[in-house]
C-alpha cells in the first residue's frame, strides 16, 4: 500500500475525519483512522459507533491498499510535517510518512477488527451549510452539560415543510432558531429528532463553507442522521427522548417590552458582574424614563451602570438573571438591539433580536430565560 499527497491536503482531511474520534476509548481500534488508497483517491474514515466521519481526497495511488493507524498520532504528525509532497506507505506492519526530508514511522492497528461504517440513511432534504452552522451556534448554548440527562445535552431538530427548527434547553433557558429547508419530497410528514449537541456543533462548523448540505435521516431515538457535502460524509446516532414543548412556554401574557442596544448591554453585564459572587444574580431595573440600571453585588462590594433603554407596558420593571446565562443569550444574537418581553421577578423572559429601525423581529431566533425570584 502506497500513496502520495500534498501535506496540506492530507492534514486537512485527517483533521476533519479525526472529529469523529472518541476522547478516550477502551477499544483501541476505535481510536484509529482507516486510510484506503485506490484509483487516484484517498478515503479517510473514523467511527466509534456513536459518530462516523468519511472524507475522500485526490492522491496518487501507485499501490492500492488499506491501513488502520492511531488517529490522534496521525493528526499530530500531519501538523508538523513540512509543506511538501508526502509519500505514505505500509512497510511490513509499520506505516511510514516521508516528506520534505522528514520521516515518521507509525504503528498500525488490526484492520480486521475495525467495524464497518454505517450505511447512510435515506436523504430527507438540503439545507445551506453556513445557515445551519450559524443556527446551531445560536441554540447550543442553551443545551445542558449534564451527561446524566442525555436528551437535554442535545439539539432538537424538527423538519416540517420548508422549515428546519432547532431547539435546545437545560430547563432554565430555551433557545429556538428556524432556518429554510428544501425537503426531498413535498408533502412529507413533519419529523422531530434529538441530535447530540456538542457533536452537531463540531460537524456544522467543519462543513460551514460547503454550500448545500444533504441531510439524511433514519428513525428517531437510536437511529441515525447524516450530513453530506463535497466528498465529506458524517453520521450521528440520535438521542432517545424529546425536549419539553416550547409553544406554551413562549406564549407570554401581557408582558412589558424593553429594548436596549445589545453590545453595550453585554459590555455592562460583564463589567458589573465582576463583583457578583458565584451564582449571584445581576439586577436590571428598566424605567419608562428611558434607562436601565444594572446592579450586582452585596454590602460594600457592589457595582452599577446605567444605559439608555425603552420600556413599554409598565412604568418600571425590575428583573434579575444569572449573569453567565444572560451574557450567553445576548451573544447568541447578531442584531444590534435586543428586545425583552418581561413578566416580572421569577418569571419567564423572552429575548429576540431587532434591527436599528423598528420593532419588528430581525432574526428567526428566540431565547427564553428564567429570571431570578430574589432580586438581591
Amino acid at each position: 500500500m502506497e500513496f502520495r499527497i500534498e501535506r496540506g491536503a492530507l492534514a486537512e482531511a485527517v483533521g476533519w475525519a479525526a472529529k469523529s474520534l472518541p476522547a478516550r476509548s477502551p477499544v483501541p481500534v476505535l481510536g484509529g483512522l482507516m486510510l484506503d488508497a485506490r484509483e487516484g483517491r484517498l478515503r479517510i474514515s473514523g467511527f466509534d459507533y456513536e459518530a462516523s466521519a468519511d472524507i475522500e481526497v485526490a492522491a496518487k495511488t501507485p499501490a492500492p491498499g488499506r491501513v488502520l493507524v492511531p488517529g490522534r498520532r496521525l493528526l499530530d504528525i500531519c501538523r508538523v510535517l513540512p509543506d511538501a509532497m508526502v509519500r505514505c506507505a505500509l512497510e511490513g506492519v509499520r506505516f511510514t510518512m516521508d516528506g520534505g526530508g522528514t520521516r515518521f514511522g507509525l504503528s498500525t492497528l488490526p484492520v480486521q477488527e475495525y467495524p464497518a461504517l454505517p450505511e447512510l440513511p435515506a436523504r430527507r432534504g438540503v439545507v445551506d451549510a453556513a445557515e445551519l452552522a450559524a443556527a446551531v451556534g445560536q441554540v447550543v448554548m442553551a443545551a445542558g452539560r449534564d451527561d446524566t440527562l442525555p436528551v437535554l445535552t442535545g439539539i432538537q431538530m424538527r423538519l416540517d415543510g420548508e422549515s428546519m427548527t432547532l431547539a435546545a434547553s437545560d430547563r432554565y433557558r430555551y433557545a429556538v432558531r428556524t432556518v429554510s429547508w428544501q425537503p426531498a419530497e413535498t408533502g412529507s410528514e413533519a419529523v422531530e429528532v434529538v441530535v447530540p449537541g456538542r457533536r452537531l456543533t463540531e460537524i456544522s462548523r467543519s462543513l460551514a463553507k460547503s454550500g448545500p448540505l444533504r441531510v439524511g435521516l433514519n428513525g428517531s431515538g437510536g437511529g441515525l442522521i447524516s450530513f453530506e457535502a463535497a466528498g465529506m460524509r458524517t453520521t450521528l446516532r440520535l438521542l432517545e427522548g424529546r425536549l419539553p414543548r416550547y409553544d406554551k412556554l413562549f406564549a407570554l401574557d401581557g408582558p412589558a417590552i424593553a429594548v436596549a442596544q445589545r453590545e453595550p448591554l453585554a459590555d455592562a453585564v460583564r463589567r458589573v458582574a465582576v463583583v457578583a459572587e458565584p451564582n449571584s444574580p445581576i439586577r436590571l431595573d428598566f424605567s419608562a424614563q428611558g434607562t436601565v440600571l444594572l446592579q450586582a453585588g452585596y454590602e460594600d462590594d457592589v457595582a452599577s451602570q446605567r444605559l439608555p433603554a425603552t420600556l413599554e407596558g409598565a412604568d418600571d420593571m425590575a428583573v434579575a438573571f444569572n449573569p453567565a446565562y444572560l451574557l450567553e443569550a445576548l451573544a447568541s444574537f447578531n442584531a444590534p438591539r435586543v428586545r425583552f418581553e418581561l413578566l416580572g421577578p421569577g418569571q419567564r423572559a423572552m429575548l429576540t433580536g431587532l434591527p436599528d429601525t423598528d420593532h419588528t423581529t430581525h432574526e428567526e431566533h428566540r431565547h427564553l430565560l428564567m429570571s431570578v425570584r430574589q432580586l438581591g
